[in-house]
């Protein structure tokens, strides 16, 4: 008889494929999905992260804060741009799904357009925390965590009728009329100035928070009002855009108000070429988000309610040495 057919071969032979057997799987993936999980573990550790253009200093800034405390956390990040297009952010989306992210931070690409987005994200089982710009749904994003943009608006204008010693013409610039920050700035504006009869709107349009487009609208608008003393912007960018026009308009005596607290906005302010600016927080509102998630994906709570804001700082040339980043220091 041949010695592999032995019944002691057969049983040695069985015997060290077990052992084989036991040893690859020792051995095999290291990904965590293929471990037991411990309770309070993520089984993917990504946390996506997804904001309008960085090329606007605020939404780097927010961009930025939330990757290096999700980093600090331990947490892999990746951080993408949809550029305000709803279509682009839903491609994002999708791709944080096919990743089977942990969590997305999310800066939305619209107040009505990003309500499917997040419902699609949140129906596949990742939770959404929204940063800086609400939707109009509540329920289906884990938080809405938002500058208090009425209180902001209110503290700025509050300046800009300061500065203007209660009368004038004036102009106002808003933002994206999709983005449910540009009407809260512009009501908040309107229920201060509106206190004091002396002040005249002469001029109210939409400059879609871009620095181009309040160059060349603002262009436009002392044209045809060239007796203005004031300008107030729904936000910084907008507002660097009226201080190039001024200038280039010879018009150096225009209190000009902002909104975001930009750095450029804020070196403005200390040249004398802006009256104020309201800062929003935007490396702590971003913070605020990964630390909720981070609960979030270890306890299935937050710990928090799902609308939460956090008040404005008013920059001055007074207090303008201090804002760094679109945060006060100390």
């Amino acid at each position: 008889m041949s010695p592999l057919r032995t019944p002691a071969f057969r049983t040695t032979a069985a015997a060290l494929f077990s052992v084989l057997a036991l040893t690859l799987s020792a051995c095999g993936s290291s990904d965590s999905a293929d471990k037991p999980q411990a309770e309070g573990e993520a089984k993917n550790n990504l946390m996506a992260i997804i904001t309008p253009s960085p090329d606007n200093p605020f939404f780097k800034a927010e961009g930025d804060a939330a990757r290096q405390k999700a980093e600090s956390l331990g947490y892999r990040t990746s951080v993408a741009s949809h550029g305000d297009d709803p279509n682009k952010q839903s491609e994002l989306i999708d791709a944080a799904i096919s990743r089977k992210a942990a969590a997305i931070i999310l800066d939305n690409a619209g107040a009505d357009a990003s309500i499917g987005a997040v419902q699609k994200a949140t129906d596949a089982g990742i939770p959404v925390f929204l940063i800086d710009r609400e939707i109009n749904k509540t329920g289906v994003a884990k938080a809405q965590i938002v500058s208090n943009n009425s209180q902001g608006a209110q503290i700025a204008a509050q300046e800009f009728v300061k500065a203007m010693k209660e009368k004038g013409n004036y102009v106002e610039l808003t933002g994206k009329e999709s983005d449910t920050n540009a009407g809260v700035r512009s009501k908040g504006f309107a229920d201060v100035i509106s206190q004091y009869p002396d002040m005249k709107r002469v001029a109210q349009q939409t400059a879609n928070w871009d620095q181009q487009e309040a160059f060349r609208k603002m262009e436009t608008i002392i044209q045809r009002n060239p007796d203005i003393q004031g300008v107030i912007a729904g936000n910084d960018t907008m507002a660097l855009g009226v201080v190039a026009a001024l200038k280039s308009a010879r018009k150096s005596d225009v209190v000009v108000v902002g909104f975001d607290g930009s750095p450029d906005a804020v070196a403005q302010i200390k040249a004398g070429n802006m009256a104020a600016t309201a800062l929003q927080p935007a490396a702590l509102g971003a913070e605020r988000a990964v630390v909720q998630a981070d609960q979030y994906i270890k306890t299935g709570k937050t710990g928090q309610p799902e609308k939460q804001s956090i008040d404005c700082v008013l920059v001055t040339k007074e207090n303008a040495d201090r804002i760094k980043n679109f945060a006060e220091i100390s």
